[in-house]
């Protein structure tokens, strides 16, 4: 289109483009029909498309948009060279997930790796740098689930698929609060109900009986300690 072609009161071309305006009813027609191929194509690619996304399931669904665009709108492309292209995905997708299945090396490829966050207690601080994950995702994640207490979590585990799964101890254990030092009342409760003979690191979790202010963590050497919380 030329730029002279281009005017600002030309509302037919606003509304409608330069394809007539029958062809609302035939992009109508054209939607209902990739519409109801994408259904079809969602029931067979399988049931984790309705839940949580993996990877590679995430990279389909931006490509689709890709690919249906263009059928239901562009008076010159058919809608069959879409439907053919959703099943070539189609195909694809159900091939890797069958290397995924026979494979252990291509699922760690395609889906990446459960990662530990919390063990016996305490943050894995070198696993949430290497997963870019905050102390304060963690505790936010702990809080959602009532878990008051970094002491009482046996196992928090960051899914492949991007969620988190906590396991608890049965027994009530001493820990790093996790109430935000924000909600200034809560918290300070919340450290006077603490052990008086047992400190506990605030960058990791770590808890020990009476350490000095001086000294550093064992676990990841730093000097900032607070009364532990049951």
């Amino acid at each position: 289109m030329d730029k002279k072609d281009i005017k600002l009161g030309d509302i037919e071309r606003i509304l409608f483009g330069e394809a007539p305006p029958e062809f609302l009813l035939e992009v109508l027609i054209r939607t209902l029909v990739v519409f109801l191929a994408l259904l079809v194509f969602l029931r067979l690619i399988g049931k984790r498309m309705g839940g949580v996304l993996t990877i590679s399931e995430l990279a389909v669904m931006l490509t689709l948009g890709a690919i249906l665009s263009v059928p239901m709108q562009m008076p010159d492309r058919g809608i069959l060279q879409g439907i053919v292209i959703l099943i070539f995905v189609l195909l694809v997708q159900r091939g890797l997930n069958l290397l995924e299945f026979k494979h252990k090396k291509v699922e760690k490829l395609t889906q990446g790796d459960i990662t530990v966050l919390v063990e016996d207690g305490m943050l894995n601080l070198k696993n949430m740098k290497r997963s870019r994950i905050s102390k304060q995702q963690v505790f936010s994640e702990l809080r959602k689930n009532e878990i008051y207490n970094l002491g009482t979590v046996k196992r928090m585990y960051h899914e492949a698929c991007g969620l988190f799964s906590i396991y608890r101890y049965d027994e009530e254990r001493p820990g790093l609060s996790v109430f935000p030092p924000a909600d200034a009342s809560k918290y300070d409760s919340m450290q006077k109900n603490g052990q008086s003979d047992l400190m506990t690191c605030c960058l990791c979790g770590y808890t020990k009986s009476d350490p000095d202010e001086a000294d550093h963590c064992k676990s990841c050497d730093g000097n900032e300690w607070a009364k532990a919380i049951i």
